[in-house]
């Protein structure tokens, strides 16, 4: 190499909000570096520049203690020396939604745009691997790189760096997404702080930088090397320009900066060599032994990661949608309850809260963020559809006479919809306004009468339904324009099975007085404990597994449902099996049964497993923790001691339904274990598909020939599928990350329901009692099988909308604008996933965003019911592009690239 050697020191903190100590030790912590990086650049010009973790989070938590220092660091902002930006928070990327990842790409731009420019560089310093869509992720916010420390060379223990034979023979890499998206992708391969604690002394200095130069230089691709001067929760190296002269007078062939990312860049593009590796799709470090993927994460304190995806469900599938169907029709849009809401949930997202490898302190105060996120996107929804369903018109309900109670349906998801709904209705009230005693008010209630009553639909159909009578409830309305309301209301659980709901659409019903009778009628069950539909038969073995069949392609799966227990020497990072250990599972073991629900829209039946599993570990496990034994070294067995967990399974199929609904509920009482859900798929494939973010991925069934951990397991959002020619099995999850397709030769998936640790794990000793999760849980799954292609079958779409709850809400007898059938936009279904419907906070503009699934072009056929005067390309920063053309009905047409996310913008008078 002829160029001149020159080395880029980057001054940062990466700060981890919380982690081996509780999120406000490590905040006083970060109070005490901020307030030294402003002195520091104050009285020191010369330390020009400083990243900020790339995180705008931390700007918040530092002004939420020191307000009275925003002047000082807004100019320092300004000035270009404190570099914010792109993110709100660094997350993991593989268990945070597409839609969070959006939000945090949105809200950071949001933040740090109000001081000044926004950094645009990728940053993923420590994120555990990073998913494939990332590059279009990056591209679509005007960024053109990503730097990042995990997933194509390994680092394990101590983050020590492995050699040759990986992905990439460069620091620097080309890194292409599934749609060709490219970046320029920096991998820190001697880790973000490989220029930490740079020496002022000359001998010292002498032997850190001879080092540090020739490991640089061991991995560039160009004489431009990079330098991280910092690490975690590292307070800001004061002397750092003292040091920086001190190396210049030492290697005078060397040009020593005190640099920033956008130089580095800059410098580095220009001496860039033609043959640098190009890397597709996911960085999974796939091409390394298996041991410090720290992939495990995905089922460390499994509780959390069903918070999260109900949370993120919620704000992105229901809140967003609905509030956006109510500002059409007068509701302001709540753009800063949205805000605090995603903000509070996000502060959920780092990879060492979501991930569950913190101390119990940590994740005690997560639960509380994600019930109070959860809390704000429910007043959302509630405020929202009553918005709505105020607004459809029910005149056609009047026809019944007496007290009809008209109740509509919302569909938020982006296919048409059919499955079981259940809502509740007061048949009626006495508000305390009224004048009556409590004691007359409750005999009132009693006394209402119920009976006599159908539930219809608006075309006047009979629709059968289950009828639960909740007796005497009080309840209070809050007016915006007066006190409180309490009343007692007689109240009812309608359940019932809603059919064909439009996408993103509604239908109305009621629940009239009427001598009508459901068309519908008759029972699931074909046998003792044999349900069946018009596509699916699941027949229930004597150890509760059970067999289905697929009408359809004539498929038939064994041996679904068997569950399997294994012993855990891990940690919160990573699992580890006793060394010779033998699974234990459920087939053979005799389970109990009993009918839960037989009705003409679905069948229920609840098997219970009594099982004994070893209690813990042995006492050898604390010691070999203690001792700091690297978990893929330790010896440690089960005890001989066992304990009961009972497991409670509840199998239900819908009269329309494409796969048999699992709700599973865990009694645990052990320590040191795992517990995993068994779905045998016995076809011939070599590699699977997983839900990711904005794609669904193929991996490979067998791993890398580097690969050395006995476990493959990986990461997934709503589904995994192994499919072959003809015949195919989904397994969606709500909240379930982790997965495996095993190597036993049936191509088992196997689903982790509970993995239960003592401790944090990486690099001291942190006792984690809570990561062992004592007591009872409960988790949710659907398998569906289809016909060899998940996307053209449908069993993607079913996947996805068993991630998201039906919404009902009861309103009145009223004229309306809104048809008792609706929905504001229609589009063709195809490979095209409908991802997000929200209101643009600067322009108004609705924008909706889908991602096609499949590497064929697609097309997009939009048409909205809405008076639409205008609509735009535009990408996930909401800015505005390319004007497309709105034909006569409000009708328009869009080429979609293999794989690409498209996000469009229509303007809607209101």
């Amino acid at each position: 190499m002829d160029q001149s050697r020159k080395a880029h020191i980057i001054s940062h903190t990466h700060w981890d909000r919380e982690w081996y100590l509780p999120y406000e030790k490590h905040h006083v912590r970060l109070i005490e570096l901020m307030d030294s990086l402003l002195a520091t650049m104050e009285k020191e010009p010369e330390y020009r520049s400083f990243f900020l973790d790339g995180q705008t989070i931390i700007i918040e938590d530092y002004l939420q203690v020191r307000p009275e220092k925003k002047e000082q660091l807004e100019q320092l902002i300004r000035d270009g020396r404190i570099i914010i930006g792109p993110w709100y928070i660094l997350q993991d990327a593989f268990l945070t939604s597409s839609e969070a990842n959006v939000r945090n790409m949105q809200i950071g731009h949001q933040d740090a745009e109000k001081y000044g420019t926004v950094a645009k560089i990728g940053y993923f310093p420590d994120t555990f691997g990073l998913t494939g869509q990332i590059p279009q992720l990056m591209v679509q916010s005007g960024i053109d790189n990503a730097f990042f420390g995990r997933g194509v060379k390994p680092t394990g223990f101590n983050n020590t760096v492995s050699d040759g034979g990986y992905e990439s023979s460069f620091s620097e890499l080309m890194w292409e997404g599934p749609d060709g998206s490219k970046v320029l992708g920096i991998l820190f391969a001697n880790w973000y702080s490989n220029g930490n604690e740079v020496p002022v002394d000359k001998e010292e200095a002498k032997k850190f930088w001879d080092r540090k130069l020739a490991d640089a230089e061991k991995y560039a691709s160009t004489q431009e090397l990079l330098y991280m001067n910092g690490c975690d929760h590292q307070p800001i190296q004061t002397d750092l320009p003292e040091a920086i002269r001190t190396a210049k007078e030492l290697y005078p062939d060397t040009e020593f900066i005190h640099s920033n990312f956008d130089d580095y860049l800059k410098a580095v593009r220009e001496k860039l060599p033609q043959d640098l590796s190009s890397v597709k799709g996911e960085l999974r470090s796939q091409r390394t032994d298996g041991w410090g993927t720290l992939v495990n994460t995905a089922s460390a304190r499994v509780y959390l990661k069903q918070m999260n995806q109900r949370g993120q469900t919620l704000l992105e599938k229901v809140a967003e949608p609905l509030a956006s169907y109510a500002s059409l029709l007068g509701r302001e849009y709540p753009h800063h309850l949205f805000t605090y809401a995603w903000k509070t949930l996000m502060q959920n997202h780092p990879h060492d809260s979501i991930c569950g490898c913190s101390v119990d302190e940590v994740h005690r105060e997560m639960v509380t963020r994600f019930e109070k996120s959860a809390h704000v996107a429910e007043n959302i929804v509630d405020d929202s559809v009553r918005v709505i369903a105020d607004a459809v018109n029910t005149t056609a309900f009047a026809q019944y006479g007496e007290d009809p109670l008209p109740l509509v349906v919302f569909n938020t998801t982006g296919w048409s919809r059919s499955g079981t709904v259940s809502v509740e209705l007061d048949a009626e009230r006495l508000y305390f306004r009224d004048g009556f005693s409590i004691k007359e008010t409750s005999r009132r209630m009693k006394d209402v009468d119920l009976s006599g009553r159908v539930l219809v639909d608006a075309q006047g159909q009979a629709i059968p339904c289950t009828v639960e009578d909740l007796g005497q409830q009080f309840g209070y309305d809050l007016p915006d324009d007066k006190f409180r309301q309490p009343y007692m209301c007689r109240r009812v659980r309608l359940t019932f099975e809603a059919t064909d709901i439009p996408a993103m659409g509604l239908s109305a019903y009621a629940w009239v007085k009427s001598d009508r009778k459901p068309a519908v009628t008759g029972t699931l069950f074909s046998g003792v404990r044999v349900l069946e539909n018009e596509l699916l038969k699941v027949d229930i073995a004597e150890d509760g597994s059970f067999t289905l069949t697929d009408k359809k392609s004539g498929q038939v799966y064994r041996d679904l449902g068997i569950y399997e227990d294994t012993g855990d020497i891990g940690n919160e990072y990573m699992y580890k099996q006793p060394d010779g250990e033998q699974p234990l599972t459920t087939k053979g073991l005799a389970a109990t049964f009993r009918v839960l629900e037989d009705t003409p829209y679905r069948a229920s039946v609840e098997i219970v497993h009594n099982w004994s599993i070893p209690a813990s570990a042995e006492a050898k496990l604390d010691e070999e923790q203690r001792e700091l034994v690297y978990y893929p070294y330790r010896k440690s067995q089960r005890s001989a001691e066992l304990v009961p967990m009972t497991i409670r399974t509840v199998l239900s199929l819908n009269r329309s339904g494409k796969g048999v609904e699992i709700e599973t509920t865990l009694d645990n009482r052990a320590k040191d274990h795992r517990v995993r859900a068994l779905f045998p798929t016995d076809l011939d494939a070599s590699f699977h598909f997983v839900d990711s973010m904005f794609e669904v991925a193929k991996r490979n069934n067998v791993p890398a020939k580097e690969w050395e951990n006995p476990s493959n397991t990986a990461h997934q959002q709503a589904f995994v599928d192994v499919a072959s020619e003809g015949a195919g099995l989904t397994v969606a999850n709500l909240g379930l990350n982790e997965y495996e397709v095993l190597r036993d030769g049936r191509n088992t998936i196997a689903v982790t329901l509970l993995r239960a640790v003592g401790e944090l794990g990486d690099w001291g000793y942190f006792p984690t009692p809570e990561a062992q999760c004592l007591g009872e849980y409960t988790v949710r799954m659907e398998v569906i099988p289809h016909q060899g292609s998940g996307i053209g079958d449908g069993a993607y779409a079913e996947a996805y909308q068993f991630q998201v709850p039906w919404t009902a809400v009861q309103t009145g007898v009223q004229e309306g604008t809104i048809a008792p059938v609706f929905t504001p936009f229609e589009w063709n279904d195809g490979s095209l996933a409908f991802s997000s419907l929200k209101v643009n906070a600067k322009t108004g503009d609705l924008m909706l965003r889908w991602y096609n699934l499949a590497g064929n072009d697609a097309e997009l056929n939009l048409s909205t019911a809405l008076p639409a005067t205008g609509a735009y390309k535009s990408d996930i920063l909401e800015t505005k592009g390319a004007r497309l053309e709105l034909a006569e009905g409000g009708n328009l047409s869009l080429a979609v690239k293999p794989y690409e996310i498209v996000t469009l913008g229509v303007r809607a008078a209101r």
